[in-house]
């Protein structure tokens, strides 16, 4: 049986888990502050400690210092509420295993702790054994940061549940969505992962050349072609394929695109030899496919075997719970980047991200967060560096919603429980009232659920 300490001074939810986890199979103690929390780390050993970040005597991070120096083979897992995740990343750079935000899912705590067991942590130097954390964050991040928002759990089933597949997918999302990311997570998550994943960006294609790109040509085939070049179907075989916005491709390229995909085989400019191919295709568009089709700007045969099936990114704005997550991640990048040493965000700064409503997604999250290391002179980011449109952002989700003068109220309040998956309690809070007065609402305009 596996030995769990729980530091936690909220007793009630300390006690929760504490039963919760028993029920699982854990031998399970408890403390409520740091200092009884090292006294028993002194006495016993634990195969996990589970700790806030927040304590009434000290934090987390530097609890995890006199656990290591314990027993370096016990694992620490951080338990932190939304405005504390820089600590937490802080936490897992000096060597916790991993973190979670609460409130939790019952199911992620467990799958935590059970990844924390496989850890076999070999009688290893310190320092090694640090590097090897390192290494693992950075492998997870480069990966995908995956959000811990009901938008965020939503995308991440979809990836999981096609990504086996042989399924052709169509990523739908704005701009700076990360649909090459969702792209490449889907392909990595493959059987075809240790295969090449060729990402094209189908608007920066001339169209005179597009043909070559694709299917690639053989020397002398026409004007400039001083060389045999494989084009992107040959060089992505065996793999994936990422046609990114996918719209923007000719009618001539488009019936071209369908015939290869049809027939898997491609023939490259000037050959009379054709070249079977095995790949599988990820396109993604900014853009209303469907409507395009309608319009005749786009073929229907192609998006229909396009868009076998298809997963929408959310923007930014309905992922607010993931903001910091990937902040985080960029203020990571970033510094290694830059060669800086900025270590987290200014409380003013979170707050200005949260007011924020974030038109460029996480393209312009990354590039605020890269110019603001590059601009820090401290430890922190802190809002004289911000761009002033950031920085003076007048108004938030919240606010819009909180508008209840406005004659489209009723409109706000639908939307909001639509956003929430019909929760009363997360829409009243989307909409910055209390549920007594959201539920006087609801029955004023007669909205049953």
């Amino acid at each position: 049986m596996s030995k769990l300490l729980i530091v936690e001074d909220d007793v009630a939810f300390c006690t929760m888990l504490k039963t919760f986890l028993q029920k699982k199979g854990y031998e399970v103690s408890t403390s409520f502050s740091g200092s009884e929390a090292v006294l028993q780390i002194q006495e016993h050993t634990f195969d996990i400690v589970l700790t806030d970040v927040r304590l009434p005597d000290r934090d987390g991070i530097t609890l995890l210092d006199d656990i290591r120096a314990k027993n370096p083979k016990t694992q620490v897992v951080i338990m932190t509420g939304y405005a504390e995740i820089n600590m937490a990343v802080s936490a897992i750079k000096q060597g916790a295993f991993d973190y979670v935000s609460k409130p939790f899912n019952p199911d992620k705590i467990l799958q935590i702790l059970e990844n924390a067991l496989k850890v076999k942590d070999v009688s290893q130097p310190v320092k090694k054994e640090s590097s090897k954390k390192e290494e693992v964050v950075v492998s997870q991040n480069n990966s995908f940061v995956k959000g811990v928002s009901d938008a965020s759990k939503k995308l991440n089933e979809y990836v999981a549940l096609v990504a086996p597949t042989r399924m052709s997918v169509l990523v739908i999302g704005d701009s700076g969505t990360g649909k090459e990311y969702v792209a490449s997570s889907i392909h990595k998550a493959s059987k075809r992962a240790d295969k090449p994943f060729v990402p094209v960006d189908c608007g920066a294609i001339p169209k005179e050349i597009a043909s070559s790109e694709f299917f690639g040509h053989i020397k002398g085939s026409f004007t400039g072609a001083v060389n045999d070049k494989v084009g992107h179907f040959e060089a992505a075989n065996g793999g994936t394929l990422f046609l990114d916005e996918i719209g923007n491709l000719s009618y001539e390229l488009q019936v071209q695109l369908l015939r290869a995909l049809q027939e898997r085989k491609i023939k490259p400019v000037g050959s009379n030899k054709e070249i079977e191919v095995d790949i599988r295709v990820i396109a993604a568009t900014n853009e209303d496919l469907s409507n395009a089709v309608k319009e005749g700007e786009f073929r229907e045969d192609l998006y229909h075997r396009l868009n076998e099936f298809s997963i929408k990114v959310p923007p930014l704005k309905d992922r607010i719970e993931d903001l910091m997550l990937f902040a985080n991640y960029f203020l990571e990048e970033s510094n290694i980047e830059l060669d800086k040493h900025v270590v987290g965000f200014a409380d003013e700064v979170l707050d200005t991200f949260k007011k924020y409503d974030w038109p460029g997604n996480l393209r312009e999250l990354k590039n605020i967060v890269k110019r603001s290391v590059l601009l820090s002179q401290n430890d922190m980011i802190t809002l004289d560096v911000l761009p002033n449109d950031v920085a003076y952002a007048s108004h938030n989700a919240k606010q819009t919603y909180g508008l209840f003068k406005n004659q489209n109220e009723q409109e706000l309040i639908l939307d909001a429980l639509e956003k929430a998956n019909g929760n009363k309690a997360k829409a009243a809070r989307m909409l910055d009232i209390d549920r007594k007065t959201l539920y006087n609402k609801l029955k004023q305009y007669d909205i049953s659920l």
